[in-house]
C-alpha cells in the first residue's frame, strides 16, 4: 500500500488563489518547438521561438514575482528538455504533499528528474506518481475540491489514484476536448466564488455544475487561444494575465482584481 510522505512546513497549497509564497520556475534558455504536441504550437511551428525575447519576458516575470515578496527557485535548464519552462506541469502540491507528475509526451519525459533532484537536495519529501499519466496543468485546486482534467495527458486512473491517497479531498474528473492542452487553458478558479471558463471545450453538464458554484467569466475563442484562462493568481486579488487578453483583463478589473497586465 502506498504511503504519503509526512507533512512538512516547506510546502502548502489549498487553492489557486491564496497568497503565493514560493514557486519553482525554469528559464526558457533552450525553448523550441521540437515536436508539435498541441494546437497552439501548430500555429507557431514555422515562426519558432525568439529565445532572447523569451528570456527577457521570463526575467520580467521573475522580477514581478519577487517584487510581490514571492521566493523564486530556478531549476537548472537542459538542452534536451526544450519545454522545461512549463514547470506547472511537472509537479503540483495538494495540501502539504508534493506530487511529481508523469509526462505524457516523449519531448517532455525526463523533466521530472530535474525537479526530483532539487527536492532531494532540499530534503523535501514528495510522492512520485510514476505509474499514473498526469500533468500539473490539469490539476485545479479549490480548498477541499480538486478538479482534474481528463485528456491524452491525464488519465482517469490518475484521478482515482489521487482520490485513494487523499481522503480529505474530493477529486472530480473533468473531461474536455483534447486540443485545448490542459484544463487550466479552459477553466481556472481565481477566487472562492469566481472562475474563468471557455465553454466550448467542456460538457454542458460540467458547465452547469461550475455555474452552480462560481460566477463564471466566459473567455472568447480568440482570447482562449492567447491563454485567457491561464492566469496566475498570487493572492489578495492580484492576478498576472497576458496584456493581449484585453476583454478578460477588463472583466477582471471590473470585479476588483488587479495586476501588472490587467492595467
Amino acid at each position: 500500500m502506498p504511503v504519503i510522505p509526512e507533512s512538512n512546513n516547506k510546502t502548502y497549497c489549498m487553492s489557486e488563489y491564496d497568497s503565493l509564497k514560493r514557486v519553482i520556475l525554469c528559464q526558457p534558455q533552450y525553448m523550441t518547438i521540437r515536436e508539435v504536441i498541441n494546437e497552439t504550437q501548430k500555429q507557431f511551428k514555422n515562426e519558432g521561438i525568439h529565445i532572447e525575447r523569451a528570456l527577457e519576458q521570463h526575467a520580467q516575470f521573475v522580477k514581478t514575482l519577487q517584487e510581490n515578496d514571492i521566493e523564486v527557485i530556478l531549476l537548472p535548464y537542459h538542452k534536451k528538455y526544450p519545454e522545461q519552462v512549463f514547470t506547472r506541469d511537472i509537479g503540483f502540491t495538494l495540501g502539504q504533499t508534493i506530487f511529481v507528475a508523469k509526462m505524457a509526451h516523449d519531448v517532455r519525459k525526463g523533466e521530472e528528474s530535474v525537479l526530483v533532484q532539487w527536492l532531494d537536495d532540499e530534503e523535501i519529501s514528495y510522492y512520485n506518481l510514476a505509474e499514473d499519466m498526469i500533468e500539473g496543468g490539469d490539476v485545479i485546486i479549490d480548498r477541499e475540491t480538486i478538479y482534474v482534467g481528463l485528456s491524452n495527458r491525464t488519465h482517469r486512473q490518475a484521478t482515482e489514484h489521487l482520490q485513494s491517497l487523499l481522503s480529505q479531498f474530493k477529486v472530480i474528473a473533468i473531461p474536455f476536448k483534447e486540443k485545448y492542452l490542459h484544463l487550466d487553458c479552459v477553466f481556472n478558479v481565481i477566487s472562492p466564488d469566481i472562475a474563468l471558463i471557455y465553454p466550448p471545450a467542456l460538457t454542458k453538464e460540467d458547465i452547469n455544475f461550475f455555474a452552480s458554484l462560481y460566477e463564471l467569466i466566459e473567455v472568447s475563442k480568440e482570447e482562449q487561444f492567447t491563454l485567457g484562462t491561464n492566469v496566475l493568481s498570487i493572492g489578495n486579488k492580484k492576478i498576472l494575465s497576458l496584456p493581449v487578453n484585453k476583454q478578460v483583463n477588463k472583466q477582471l478589473r471590473n470585479r476588483g482584481f488587479e495586476g501588472n497586465a490587467c492595467s
